[in-house]
């Protein structure tokens, strides 16, 4: 029978719910003849050795419970073209993530296993908060994508940038024209960029996105895309000022996810908007010198209908997994995903790996339960806690007073997409004409949503 860590804490019901029988774990025949299920889970790619070590420790709990399962690790970053390609020619592994925004779809589409019959008896089926299940549910409410984290949009910023150009850290800019003003002083006395956004690989649209809700905006009205407004005129006014008027922005001008996390560790980006809980990645992929780290919350506008985006990350099995390795991929997702969100005993033994091979513990999140389930998980791993939980105030102090908006349902990634497009015109062409450009995005977008419905 399968175990875990935390099994003691665990009722008989789940346990049961979680077993896998000799039967069950017979290997196919494509693996090795040992009695095992081999499982291939996914492993950040680009770590430095402390997390790659802390990560192994991990698998090695994992497999001392449970000796009839073999974990093997696969390189996985999820971006929208890699992921894409992987999924069309079936080498994703066994255990991967994908964004909250495609959990629906692949789904309907079947390119996801359907784990619910494994899902349905976790122990906190049903303590998730409704909105953020919803990502990895079916119509009828069964559950084939774990959610292990969510987020809301922050304001990441150089402390030592910030100093360097006389500005306050532990004041960050509140509203948007302060971003602007904070962003020129840092380029004109670093020669650094003072602010940068992402441009590619659908993080553009993604961005844009994020400041247009912040302004009180959205990009999409049930089935009618919402491109052309006021509040994305506002959004792409100010980027371009920025950019051309300013000369704030530097002269890296193309960004993905990774790139941009790279140069805001090297020093090179004053400030950039990302998920609140990116400082892990910063940490362990990057290198970031804590030290230099601020995070603040997203300045809202005075708006009734601003609000931070928010998403997340789902766990999901390949739809070519057997049964077995199914159930074994759950009970993974369970053991290094959630137990440590849901049982005392599992949060500090992570924890307590992360710390000893010095890893971040106590970077800030949002619950995918609720906020007094956090609370305590906090207070659990305070003593273990090693991340600069004061320069990170300004977002932890204040994110969860702010509306939390999901991200656009319709024709997610297409239609971030076409708003790549329009961040990289407005970067790279100074001439570039607003309002051409959203008549055409406004078509695009649409004709991606009445696709996809």
């Amino acid at each position: 029978m399968l175990t875990s860590r935390a099994a003691a804490a665990r009722t008989a019901a789940a346990l049961t719910a979680l077993g896998v029988s000799a039967l069950g774990l017979a290997a196919c025949s494509d693996e090795p003849d040992d009695g095992k299920t081999h499982i291939t889970v996914t492993i950040d790619a680009g770590l430095e050795q402390e997390a790659i070590d802390a990560f192994d420790a991990r698998v090695e709990q994992f497999e001392d419970a449970n000796p009839d399962i073999d974990v093997e690790t696969q390189e996985y970053t999820w971006t929208a073209g890699t992921f894409t390609a992987q999924l069309a020619g079936g080498t994703l592994p066994d255990v991967f993530t994908i964004p909250f925004t495609d959990g629906r779809g692949l789904i309907e589409r079947g390119q996801i296993a359907d784990i619910s019959a494994y899902t349905a008896d976790l122990p906190y089926r049903d303590a998730f908060n409704p909105n953020i299940a919803a990502a990895g549910e079916d119509p009828d409410g069964n559950l084939w994508a774990i959610p292990i984290a969510a987020y809301g949009q922050g304001l990441h910023y150089n402390r030592t940038l910030f100093e360097a150009a006389g500005l306050d850290p532990d004041a960050p800019p509140t509203t948007w024209a302060e971003i602007q003003t904070a962003a020129k002083a840092i380029s004109d006395a670093t020669g650094e960029a003072g602010y940068s956004v992402m441009t590619n690989d659908n993080t553009g649209g993604w961005i844009l996105t994020t400041v247009v809700n912040a302004l009180g905006g959205r990009t999409e009205d049930g089935d009618t895309a919402t491109i052309d407004t006021p509040q994305m005129r506002e959004a792409l006014t100010q980027l371009q000022t920025m950019r051309w008027d300013d000369d704030s922005m530097g002269d890296t001008l193309q960004y993905d996810w990774a790139g941009i996390n790279q140069d805001f560790a090297s020093g090179r980006i004053g400030m950039y908007v990302s998920g609140g809980g990116n400082y892990g990645n910063l940490f362990t992929q990057n290198g970031l010198d804590p030290d230099d780290y601020g995070l603040s919350i997203l300045p809202l506008a005075a708006d009734a209908n601003a609000g931070i985006l928010g998403g997340g990350t789902l766990a999901a099995v390949s739809p070519d997994a057997e049964p077995a390795e199914q159930e074994a991929a759950v009970a993974w997702i369970d053991f290094y995903f959630m137990e440590k969100l849901t049982d005392q005993a599992a949060a500090v033994a992570d924890a307590e790996v992360k710390a000893e091979t010095g890893q971040p513990v106590g970077a800030p999140e949002l619950p995918v339960f609720d906020k007094a389930t956090y609370d305590e998980q906090q207070t659990w791993i305070a003593e273990y806690v090693n991340v600069p939980v004061e320069q990170m105030a300004p977002y932890t102090s204040q994110v969860f007073d702010q509306p939390l908006l999901t991200e656009p349902v319709s024709a997610t990634q297409e239609v971030y997409a076409v708003l790549d497009t329009v961040v990289q015109s407005i970067l790279t062409d100074e001439n570039a004409d607003i309002d051409a450009l959203l008549e055409t995005a406004q078509a695009d977008a649409q004709a991606a949503m009445d696709a996809a419905a």
